[in-house]
């Protein structure tokens, strides 16, 4: 087992809650850096390249450590849908996705502060909308209040029932900690999983 001190530099209890899984000790961070979007910018490319900007936000204060960053956004058809923020926004986001794909990128990244290295990636999630009524989508709303999650729903709670089907290589790609990448890029440095 690696004697490496492990940063997840997220304030997400959601992704906090996904890393507990793979039950290596670890510390969190509150990374600050701008998330705006960059003209022209495709949606993979924006989620690694925040993943690595709230990695490297924090890397300073964690020397030798390994710092793990994530970012997601959910794509419609190449709009970003953002975090919804609030009732009217979530419904309207839930309207448009019903009876379609959204495409979920989530960005990775682990950055080793000895050495300045980085692996990044972008693992692609998609979810299938079924045909939404109206009253679903309040009732849902009403419900769960997901009004801090990209796209307006959470999976891994009743979110799960406004799909038709989930297609992807890493089911928590799509809750914000792909730890199916991140096994992969912790393993060469030393860290025992399981």
């Amino acid at each position: 087992m690696s004697d490496r001190e492990l940063v997840l530099a997220s304030t997400s209890p959601f992704r906090r809650e996904l890393l507990e899984r793979l039950a290596l000790p670890f510390t969190t961070a509150s990374p600050d850096c701008d998330e705006t979007p960059r003209a022209a910018e495709t949606p993979s490319a924006m989620v690694q390249r925040l993943a690595r900007a709230k990695a490297e936000a924090v890397a300073g204060t964690h020397p030798g450590a390994l710092v793990i960053g994530s970012d997601q956004c959910a794509d419609l058809d190449g709009r970003v849908l953002g975090k919804p923020g609030g009732f009217d926004a979530a419904r309207r986001q839930l309207a448009d996705a019903s009876g379609r794909r959204v495409r979920f990128h989530t960005g990775l990244c682990v950055l080793d502060t000895r050495d300045g290295t980085a692996r990044v990636e972008a693992i692609p999630f998609d979810v299938h909308f079924r045909e939404l009524a109206e009253a679903e989508i309040d009732r849902y709303l009403e419900r769960e209040r997901p009004y801090g999650c990209a796209g307006s729903f959470k999976s891994e709670g009743l979110g799960i029932t406004l799909f038709e089907r989930l297609e992807g290589e890493d089911p928590t790609a799509l809750i914000g900690l792909p730890l199916i990448a991140l096994c992969r890029m912790l393993r060469p440095h030393g860290l025992s999983l399981p």
